[in-house]
């Protein structure tokens, strides 16, 4: 029997996105993008998907493509804007909570870059009041004030390996031994840190894992059983079949 299920979401396109679409540069990047109207259309969407079901296709067995629909009963997102925003959209639509997780955020962190030096420079991210402001159905953690949830120095690469880890094995812990079914919607560059650590990847900058912009990964972790062995069984990746074409970016 499933541990969990679990769905890495990417989120939808957000203005830096497109400014590397349309420039090939980062050059003029914001520090917390939102989403853009393509994003927007995305993030609705996938909604739709995630809330759809089919009860005449309930899964007797092992639902591989969740023909049957996705039932999740747990979704997350992390503290950057345009994953809040996609999340929010799917939370309407499924009627669940979005609970923050601030260790999903993307590699780096909140952070400004110097286009002369090129140094990196952390800045502090959005407070409560913003969030609440903003975005009044996400689940905020208890230690977030007014002076932003960053507020530390750009995320340096030797950090982010140890920061999946943490993230693995805390999911585990809520959820393991369950049924859940979760979603996390966070970001591409994390992703690769996730599944690098899942495949002990020794070295990230010689493997990409491409996620489209609302894609859905999915990931099951199996329980010991009587044979007391774990597996993880990656379902699918990067699955974006359910976009209309002019919406894949």
């Amino acid at each position: 029997m499933t541990d969990v299920q679990f769905y890495y979401i990417r989120h939808g396109q957000s203005e830096n996105n497109l400014l590397w679409q349309r420039t090939g540069s980062s050059k003029g990047r914001v520090a917390d993008p939102g989403l853009t109207e393509v994003g927007q259309q995305q993030a609705d969407v996938l909604a739709q998907f995630l809330s759809d079901s089919d009860p005449a296709r309930a899964a007797k067995e092992w639902d591989s493509q969740n023909l049957a629909g996705f039932g999740l009963t747990h979704l997350y997102s992390s503290l950057m804007v345009r994953a809040v925003a996609t999340g929010t959209v799917v939370a309407e639509a499924l009627g669940l909570p979005l609970v923050a997780w601030e260790d999903t955020h993307e590699a780096g962190g909140i952070y400004r870059r110097d286009e002369e030096t090129d140094e990196r420079i952390g800045l502090g991210g959005n407070s409560r009041a913003f969030f609440e402001t903003h975005y009044p159905g996400l689940v905020l953690p208890e230690w977030l004030g007014e002076a932003g949830w960053w507020n530390r120095p750009h995320e340096a690469h030797e950090e982010r390996p140890v920061r999946a880890r943490r993230f693995l094995q805390e999911l585990l812990e809520r959820h393991g031994g369950t049924e859940d079914r979760v979603a996390l919607v966070s970001h591409g560059g994390f992703y690769n840190y996730v599944l690098s650590e899942l495949f002990r990847v020794p070295e990230l900058r010689r493997v990409w894992f491409t996620l489209n912009n609302a894609a859905i990964t999915r990931i099951d972790f199996w329980d010991g059983g009587e044979d007391g062995g774990e597996r993880v069984d990656v379902v699918y990746m990067n699955r974006v079949d359910y976009l209309p074409a002019e919406l894949v970016t």
